[in-house]
């Protein structure tokens, strides 16, 4: 039968969870990090999910369908209440449900009140200046507080990796996204950094890439996404060398 029922856009998806939570009858659950119908009988078709999607990956089409039915709902869902397991003491910060690796956190306020304007030091002593969760480009949100003002950063992935002082000189006072220009998706990238810098309060932008050819695609990816955004911002253009020192 041809019925309304939900499409999610998996390229669309970040993987927050938040649809997980809103559907009341279980029927979209996180699969490898995407957000999935599991069975076309749980959805009644009426987008209570819609607008719990930051990213707006889900919709209501017509399309051929099993029918909803509420009777196997009931016992999906009781069986869902078994199977959870009890929750756990802290949450460090979680909002919502989902994959806890894809959810949105600003580590600034997690922090206690008295260094909330300096990082946490590790057991070694160093300090981590990552201000945001997630980082990787396919996973942040294109809407998120954490760019309101924001001096952003976009990384190539083995920019850390190679400079010693990337936390002291490249990350403080910057939210961060990772990309790398190689192996991932450049022409997605391309719109979704556009959105960011065209519907967010970013002050600047700034790219760390190293110095090999290949990397010089994040530069024009952030070029391009910044002249599509139109928006006239600081941009710097920070390159690595393999040896670890700065060009």
């Amino acid at each position: 039968m041809k019925r309304n029922i939900v499409e999610i856009d998996s390229e669309k998806c970040n993987g927050c969870g938040d649809c997980v939570n809103a559907c009341a009858e279980g029927a979209i659950q996180l699969i490898d990090g995407k957000a999935k119908l599991v069975t076309d009988s749980y959805c009644d078709g009426l987008g209570a999910c819609l607008g719990h999607c930051p990213m707006d990956a889900i919709k209501i089409i017509e399309r051929d369908a099993d029918e909803f039915d509420e009777a196997a709902v009931a016992e999906h869902l009781q069986n869902q209440n078994h199977a959870k397991p009890p929750a756990p003491a802290h949450n460090h910060g979680h909002s919502g449900g989902g994959c806890p690796g894809s959810m949105l956190r600003n580590l600034m306020k997690e922090r206690p009140a008295q260094s909330q304007n300096s990082a946490p030091r590790t057991a070694s002593g160093n300090q981590s200046e990552l201000r945001q969760w997630p980082v990787q480009l396919h996973l942040v949100p294109v809407n998120s507080p954490n760019w309101d003002g924001a001096e952003l950063l976009l990384c190539a992935d083995c920019v850390p990796v190679a400079y010693p002082d990337f936390h002291s000189k490249l990350l403080r006072g910057r939210q961060v996204i990772i990309a790398c220009p190689k192996l991932d998706d450049g022409a997605g990238y391309v719109e979704k950094l556009t959105a960011i810098l065209r519907d967010n309060d970013i002050r600047s932008l700034s790219v760390a890439r190293m110095e090999v050819p290949c990397c010089g695609g994040l530069t024009r990816l952030a070029e391009t996404a910044l002249q599509k955004s139109g928006k006239k911002i600081p941009f710097q253009n920070i390159i690595v060398r393999i040896d670890g020192e700065l060009n």
